[in-house]
């Protein structure tokens, strides 16, 4: 059986380079968990990875697979989000 992927998989890879199947170069800069009294005690609390990259261009929204550069790799659903600065561009992966 595999290992649930949790918001502790990720944490030792924020500040790290991402690399996605298409090419574009990230970094994870966060795992946002979010404190709720709701979070389902059997799956445990959703979390989101926030990534960013370069202004442009903008990795479309989709599926890619990811390698971190320790060479972790998960096939994850890329959203590129709003991003007020125009000095990078910033994206999310959510779990729920």
């Amino acid at each position: 059986m595999t290992a649930a992927i949790t918001a502790e998989t990720f944490a030792p890879h924020v500040g790290k380079a991402v690399s996605l199947s298409n090419g574009h170069q990230l970094t994870l800069v966060a795992v946002d968990v979010p404190k709720s009294p709701h979070a389902d005690a059997l799956r445990g609390p959703g979390f989101t990875l926030v990534l960013r990259g370069a202004p442009s261009p903008i990795a479309p929204e989709g599926m890619y697979a990811i390698t971190f550069e320790d060479g972790a790799s998960f096939d994850l659903y890329v959203i590129p989000v709003h991003t007020p600065s125009r000095d990078h561009q910033d994206y999310q992966v959510v779990f729920n």
